[in-house]
């Protein structure tokens, strides 16, 4: 875009200068010449204010970046407070935005008869059967 820009206001430029040149030819376009110049002004100073911005936005999202930084570390910090206070296994961190932990629960495995195997047992026979989730 800015490529274009700068070809159109030489292109301004250019016609301006002709204009100027000739203006005792075009006498009925003289007006429109002016007015020419004017926004020739104006988007020069408009150009030059958009730089300005662009170099404070840049500022402004420099500081914006390290602010989000120090809050993400202390948030960090307040987590660990809270979790240290309650525990990491109460359900009073859901107030906080926090997950607590909740362990899976223990597979069982049953024997064909129904009843639950031993530790020994389910150890040697828990290759053959299929875990699930």
């Amino acid at each position: 875009m800015a490529n274009s820009q700068a070809k159109d206001r030489k292109k301004w430029e250019l016609r301006g200068q002709a204009l100027a040149a000739n203006g005792t030819e075009l006498t009925h376009l003289t007006a429109h010449g002016g007015r020419l110049g004017e926004l020739q002004g104006e988007v020069k100073s408009l150009t030059a204010e958009q730089a300005s911005l662009t170099a404070r936005k840049q500022e402004v999202s420099k500081q914006l970046k390290e602010l989000m930084q120090e809050g993400n570390k202390l948030v960090a910090f307040l987590d660990a407070g809270v979790k240290q206070h309650y525990g990491n296994r109460a359900e009073k961190l859901v107030e906080f935005g926090l997950q607590p932990f909740r362990s899976r629960p223990r597979l069982v495995l049953v024997g064909p008869d129904g009843q639950r195997l031993k530790p020994s047992s389910a150890a040697k026979e828990a290759p053959d059967q299929p875990e699930t989730p």
